[in-house]
C-alpha cells in the first residue's frame, strides 16, 4: 500500500472511524521498541546463562561440556569477576506486542495542536468559526487532507475545535487617521460648505435663464438645467469610482490619467444633454447648464485627488451672493461672480491633472468598466430623488452631505473597534444595529434642522408642514443608506432600490412620498442584513 488510508466519504447518519494516535517509542535499536528488563535469575559461573529447565542432565562421571573464554579487553585488562554479567541482547520481535495487544507507551503529539499554534494569530481575532473555516478552506485544505491529518468531518467542524480552543485576544483598536478632511467633524462640515456653496449659484443665475415657456409644470430654463446636472452626477460617480479604484491600487499617475480623459468627456456630455432639452427661447439656461457642466467636472477632479482646500478657495467668491438673497443685483456683477468660481475651480483641476500628461500614466488595462456602472446608477437614482424635493431641500441635503460623511466614517470605525473587542457574533449583531439605529436617527435629526433653517432663508421657498419635513427625511433616508451601502460595496443593491423610486417619482409626483419610504424601508432591511455580518467588515 502506498501508506494513505482510504476512507469512505461520510453520508448522512454515518459516523466517521476513529483514528488511533499513534504511540511514542524509545527508539534504541534500529527501529526496535523497549528493551526487556534483564532475567531476574541468578548468573551461572563464569558469566555464561545457566540451561533452560527441561534439558536433559550430565551422565556422572561424563567430561563437563567446555565453555568458550571470556572475552579480554582490547586493552589488556582482565575480564571483571564477581559482578553481573552484562544482560544479552533481546531476540528481534521480542518486545513487539502481539496481534491484538494495544500498544503501551506516551500518545504522539496531536498535529491538531501544531495547526492551532499556527493559526494563533488569526483564531484568536475571529468572532465566529466560519472565519476560521474561511481561512481553511483559502489554505488549500480539502475535507479529505482534514479527515486523514486531524479526524474531523470537514473545515467546518476542524474551524470549531480551533475556535473553541483559543482565547479571544482582540487587540486594542487602533488610533483614527488625523487628516482634517476625512475624519473629525469640523473637516466634514467643510465638505459639507463645499457641496452646499454651488447652490448660491442658482442663486444668482435664476434671472438669467427667465425665457422661455413653462414645461412638465417647471419654470422656464429648468428642464435644461436638471438633464445637464443629472447627466453630470451619473458621469462623475462612475469616473470618481474608476479614479478611487486606481488609487486603491496604488498608481496615482492612472488615476490623474483616467481623470483628465474622463472630466472634459462629462463635461462635454453634459453641455449636449443640456443643449438637446433646451427648448427655443431657453438659449441663456442651457448656456448656464454647460457652466454647470464643466464645473461638476472640476469639482470631481478636485474631490476624488483631494484638492478640497483647492475646491473651496475658488468657491469663495459666491459668498458675495449673500446680498442676492433679498436684494437685485445688475446682470454684469451676477456673471462675474459665476464666472469667477468656475474659471478658479477649472484652472485649478489642470494643475492638479498634469501628471497624468507623462506617458508613463498609462498604466494597466485597470479596473474593468462595467464595475463602475452601478454607481452611475446609483447617482442617477439619488439624483432624481433631490432634485424633485425642491430648491431650499437641495440645500439641505448638501449641507448635510459634510455630517452625513461624519457618522459614515463614525459607522465603519465604531463597526471595526466593535470587532476587535466583541468576542460572538450575537453581541456583534447586535451592536451594529444600535449603531446604524443611532447614526441613521442623529442624521434625520440634523437634516429636519437644516430643512427648517432652509425653508426660512431661502427666498419663495415653500411653507414649511409636517408632511413636507417627513418627505423630505424620507429622501434622507435613502440617501444616507444608499452611501452606506456604497461604502461598504454594495452598490448595485442602492442602484436597484433608488432606481425603481426615482422612476416613480418621475411618473407620479404625487406618489414621490410613498415611493421614497418604500425605498427607505427596503434599504433599511438591505442594510441591517448585509452589515451585522463579521465578513462585511474585512475588506
Amino acid at each position: 500500500m502506498s501508506g494513505s488510508l482510504w476512507l469512505k466519504p461520510g453520508t448522512t447518519g454515518d459516523s466517521l472511524p476513529a483514528i488511533p494516535r499513534q504511540r511514542a517509542t524509545d527508539r534504541r535499536g534500529a527501529g526496535e521498541g523497549l528493551a526487556p528488563a534483564p532475567p531476574s535469575g541468578p548468573p551461572s559461573r563464569g558469566g555464561v546463562v545457566e540451561a533452560r529447565p527441561g534439558r536433559r542432565p550430565q551422565r556422572p562421571g561424563a567430561r563437563p561440556p567446555r565453555t568458550a573464554p571470556a572475552p579480554r579487553d582490547p586493552l589488556g585488562a582482565a575480564p571483571a569477576t564477581g559482578g553481573p554479567p552484562p544482560a544479552p541482547a533481546p531476540a528481534a520481535g521480542a518486545d513487539r506486542p502481539g496481534p491484538g495487544t494495544p500498544p503501551t507507551g506516551p500518545l504522539a503529539a496531536d498535529p491538531l495542536d501544531a495547526l492551532a499554534d499556527r493559526l494563533d494569530a488569526l483564531a484568536a481575532v475571529a468572532v465566529h468559526p466560519d472565519e476560521i473555516a474561511a481561512i481553511l478552506e483559502s489554505d488549500g485544505m480539502t475535507d479529505d487532507h482534514i479527515r486523514l491529518t486531524y479526524g474531523r468531518a470537514d473545515s467546518f467542524a476542524l474551524a470549531e475545535d480551533l475556535y473553541a480552543r483559543t482565547e479571544r485576544r482582540h487587540p486594542e483598536p487602533e488610533a483614527p487617521p488625523t487628516g482634517p478632511w476625512h475624519t473629525g467633524l469640523p473637516g466634514c462640515l467643510l465638505r459639507g460648505l463645499v457641496f452646499a456653496l454651488p447652490g448660491l449659484a442658482y442663486v444668482l443665475g435664476a434671472p438669467l435663464p427667465a425665457g422661455g415657456p413653462w414645461r412638465h409644470g417647471l419654470p422656464p430654463g429648468t428642464v435644461p438645467l436638471l438633464a445637464g446636472a443629472v447627466t453630470g452626477w451619473m458621469w462623475n460617480q462612475s469616473l470618481a469610482h474608476r479614479a478611487y479604484s486606481w488609487l486603491g491600487l496604488g498608481d496615482r499617475r492612472a488615476a490623474a490619467r483616467a481623470l483628465l480623459t474622463g472630466a472634459p468627456a462629462g463635461a462635454l456630455a453634459g453641455a449636449l444633454v443640456a443643449v438637446a432639452a433646451a427648448a427655443p427661447g431657453e438659449g441663456p439656461a442651457a448656456l448656464f447648464a454647460a457652466g454647470q457642466a464643466l464645473y461638476l467636472a472640476a469639482a470631481t477632479v478636485l474631490l476624488v485627488l483631494g484638492r478640497e482646500r483647492a475646491l473651496l478657495v475658488s468657491l469663495s467668491p459666491l459668498v458675495g451672493v449673500v446680498p442676492a438673497l433679498r436684494h437685485d443685483l445688475p446682470d454684469v456683477l451676477r456673471v462675474a461672480l459665476l464666472l469667477l468660481p468656475l474659471t478658479a475651480s477649472t484652472v485649478f483641476a489642470a494643475l492638479v491633472l498634469r501628471p497624468g500628461l507623462g506617458r508613463r500614466a498609462r498604466g494597466r488595462g485597470g479596473p474593468p468598466f462595467a464595475r463602475s456602472l452601478p454607481y452611475g446608477l446609483f447617482g442617477l437614482g439619488s439624483g432624481l430623488l433631490v432634485l424633485y424635493a425642491g430648491a431650499d431641500a437641495v440645500i439641505a441635503l448638501s449641507l448635510s452631505m459634510g455630517p452625513a460623511e461624519w457618522l459614515l466614517h463614525r459607522f465603519r470605525g465604531a463597526s471595526l473597534t466593535r470587532l476587535r473587542l466583541l468576542t460572538t457574533a450575537y453581541e456583534f449583531r447586535r451592536a451594529v444595529t444600535g449603531m446604524l439605529a443611532r447614526c441613521l436617527g442623529g442624521y434625520l435629526a440634523l437634516l429636519s434642522v437644516l430643512t427648517v433653517t432652509a425653508a426660512l432663508l431661502w427666498p419663495g421657498a415653500a411653507v414649511v408642514s409636517a408632511g413636507r419635513v417627513g418627505s423630505l427625511l424620507l429622501v434622507g433616508a435613502v440617501l444616507w443608506l444608499g452611501l452606506l451601502l456604497q461604502a461598504f460595496g454594495a452598490v448595485s443593491s442602492a442602484a436597484a432600490v433608488c432606481l425603481p423610486a426615482a422612476a416613480a417619482q418621475a411618473l407620479a409626483p404625487a406618489a414621490g412620498t410613498v415611493a421614497a419610504g418604500v425605498a427607505a424601508a427596503v434599504l433599511c432591511v438591505l442594510t441591517r442584513v448585509l452589515l451585522v455580518r463579521p465578513t462585511a467588515h474585512r475588506f
